[in-house]
């Protein structure tokens, strides 16, 4: 196996500035992200991969803050290391490049924990915009799900898939019979208004519940709440409706 294409520095090196890892087959590619990070005053590159074997040896060494990643990679692919690496480290950010058409492929890599899934014809300046996000914490994968109806509804249909597989009708949840009503309905895209008046309650009562489930169940947005629980089986996709993007 060919070691890294640049000799990563370990973390203290980088103080500072939010320590990145490059992981793509081709080397030009990579020559320009190094380029256009270089440039950037936030970021430093800590290393270089070409393929998944070397990505995970070469995180697992330098423990970098985020890895920006291309989803077909020689040996495992980038969904696969990215699901081991936020195993191993689940405070690294993982931004991936890929198909937008692969609802499939946005699916498994929000399983994995992925935090950005891009389009490889980004460009620089939104790839940037991506970055910083997640350096300051976010995940704009979760904004992909919730600006496209077929990729929201691709993720439904996986997570009504996985909560049948699973037999978890009789699961213990932290969240209250009225927490779970009010999730369900997030998770069918309705909003804080359309819930209020479904469930004839005020909006600001919709807003406490919603705030209380983000709390018990230690999660940034809506989103992450609603993959949260379908993995676990502790609410249900409601018949007849899907996620939409007014989530």
């Amino acid at each position: 196996m060919q070691p890294p294409a640049e000799l990563p520095r370990k973390r203290g090196e980088t103080a500072n500035k939010t320590s990145l890892v490059l992981v793509h087959a081709h080397a030009i590619f990579r020559e320009g992200l190094r380029y256009h990070f270089a440039a950037a005053p936030h970021y430093k590159i800590t290393g270089e991969a070409s393929n998944g074997q070397q990505a995970i040896r070469l995180v697992d060494y330098s423990n970098p803050d985020i890895i920006v990643m291309d989803v077909d990679l020689p040996g495992i692919n980038g969904i696969e290391v990215a699901r081991t690496v936020k195993l191993n480290h689940p405070n690294i950010g993982v931004v991936l490049l890929s198909d937008l058409n692969n609802h499939d492929g946005i699916v498994k890599s929000l399983r994995a924990g992925v935090a950005a899934y891009l389009s490889r014809t980004i460009s620089w300046d939104d790839l940037l915009v991506a970055v910083d996000m997640v350096r300051m914490g976010n995940y704009p994968i979760n904004d992909l799900v919730l600006n496209d109806p077929a990729v929201a509804a691709a993720v439904m249909d996986a997570f009504r898939q996985l909560t049948v597989d699973s037999h978890t009708e009789h699961v213990y949840s932290p969240m209250s019979p009225r927490e779970i009503e009010v999730l369900e309905l997030v998770a069918a895209g309705q909003t804080n208004k359309e819930i209020a008046v479904r469930l004839e309650i005020s909006n600001q009562t919709v807003k406490n519940h919603i705030s209380s489930i983000l709390r018990k169940l230690a999660v940034n947005d809506r989103t992450q709440a609603v993959v949260f629980a379908l993995q676990r089986g502790w609410i249900r996709v409601l018949p007849g409706e899907g996620a939409t993007s007014g989530l």
